[in-house]
């Protein structure tokens, strides 16, 4: 959410924010934000005039009762009490007239950084970088399906009678390495300097509006009947509403956390969610990075994200490749974002297997995030990162490791979280 003050005073900047991100049904919403503005300005003032009215003509009464005027002392409470009717009339409007503004700008798209390519989706967006050199082996990748179920390490069929499509059954070492990659992916990021969290699985509405756009939250999040709850679709949505309504002391900044949770997705209008495979279901689990930082260091711990990322997956000898999303791939509360895309032996491309993204002072701001300031206080800024989604981390590494007679290589650094196995034989 923009500061309104930012609004008022640059609107064409907003406009032109809005049109990079290719949201030109927006674009009314800013001048209906300023006009909203203007007049819950404007009820302000004039309740200040009625309140100060109010208290000369209290004072008066006072006075006049002292001096025994007992007919002007009545006729001046009844007119606190016509001020009153019309201070509370005037309250209410601004109160209406306020949570209208809020959501609308709750709508406005964060400013983008300047960085950010300009495009409408992500067939535009940009290769940064590629790491490791991919490779296609002389015999065939079957389907990751195929490949699990010859190991004996998934049952769709079975998960489909208990839950639905888009759940699964994982079992016996591909059960095993699935916890292991988390493990290690866990390890990984707490010898970086982070702070290891298991935070809750389900979180308050306020805290799901405070970390993600309306738009998001509707296709993703699953809500729990007749409470205030929803399950998370990211560790990142209870790890950032951990600060709400806090003010931060500069000493313990940043804050450099990587928590673990269960992932819950309604993936709403998703392609492929029929399908047998698991790269698009309803639930996961996931090692998630955050950091809540000063706003100047926003840029370099982006940087150093997803680079840990990148790090994480070459050490397992995936290769992969960062890019960048463009204008019009970025969700509305995000400055900057990158994606990490593993290689695919198979399909002889690449696929997302991880998400950075700088939200600037988006979330903070929602969610009330603040650091003390010698003066005054400042809104914090929140970033976020995929370490590892072990549903798309197997696709990614049993096509990678896959050997000529079915089995799968066991990287060398989850083999201490496989009891020292090196090999899954079928």
């Amino acid at each position: 959410m923009l500061d309104i003050k930012f609004v008022r005073k640059y609107p064409e900047i907003v406009k032109e924010n809005i049109r990079k991100k290719f949201q030109d049904h927006k674009l009314p919403l800013v001048d209906e934000v300023i006009e909203l503005d203007a007049k819950i300005r404007e009820d302000k003032q004039e309740g200040d005039k009625l309140r100060a009215e109010r208290n000369t003509v209290s004072n008066s009464i006072g006075l006049l009762m002292r001096e025994k005027k007992i007919d002007e002392a009545n006729e001046k409470k009844k007119q606190v009490q016509a001020i009153n009717l019309k201070l509370e009339t005037l309250e209410k409007e601004e109160e209406e007239l306020s949570e209208k503004l809020k959501k609308i700008m709750m709508v406005i798209p964060n400013i983008i950084d300047p960085s950010v390519p300009i495009g409408k989706d992500d067939s535009e967006n940009v290769e940064i970088e590629k790491f490791l050199e991919p490779k296609v082996p002389e015999y065939e990748i079957p389907y990751h399906v195929d490949i699990l179920e010859k190991l004996k390490g998934i049952d769709l069929e079975s998960a489909r009678k208990v839950a639905g499509n888009g759940f699964y059954y994982l079992t016996g070492n591909i059960a095993r390495l699935h916890s292991a990659v988390i493990t290690y992916a866990r390890d990984f990021m707490i010898n970086k300097g982070f702070t290891y969290c298991i935070p809750p699985f389900m979180i308050r509405s306020n805290v799901v509006t405070g970390v993600m756009s309306f738009d998001e939250m509707d296709a993703m999040m699953y809500k729990i009947e007749g409470e205030d709850l929803y399950l998370i679709g990211t560790s990142e949505h209870s790890m950032i509403g951990k600060f709400i309504d806090t003010i931060l002391d500069k000493k313990d900044l940043p804050y450099t956390l990587t928590s673990y949770s269960p992932c819950f997705r309604k993936e709403k209008g998703a392609h492929g969610i029929e399908e047998r495979g698991i790269y698009r279901i309803h639930q996961f689990e996931k090692q998630e990075m955050i950091v809540v930082c000063e706003p100047e260091d926003s840029m370099k711990w982006f940087e150093k994200l997803y680079h840990y990322t990148v790090e994480l997956f070459t050490s397992m000898q995936i290769p992969v490749r960062t890019l960048e999303c463009c204008s019009g791939d970025l969700a509305d509360l995000k400055v900057k974002s990158i994606d990490v895309e593993a290689w695919s032996p198979r399909q002889k491309k690449y696929f997302e297997v991880g998400s950075c993204s700088n939200l600037g002072d988006a979330q903070a701001r929602r969610l009330g995030i603040r650091i003390k300031g010698e003066k005054e206080n400042y809104f914090a800024h929140t970033l976020n990162n995929t370490v590892v989604a072990p549903p798309r981390m197997l696709i990614a590494l049993v096509e990678n490791h896959l050997q000529q007679d079915g089995s799968i290589n066991v990287p060398e650094v989850l083999r201490p979280y496989m009891g020292g196995l090196e090999v899954i034989k079928p």
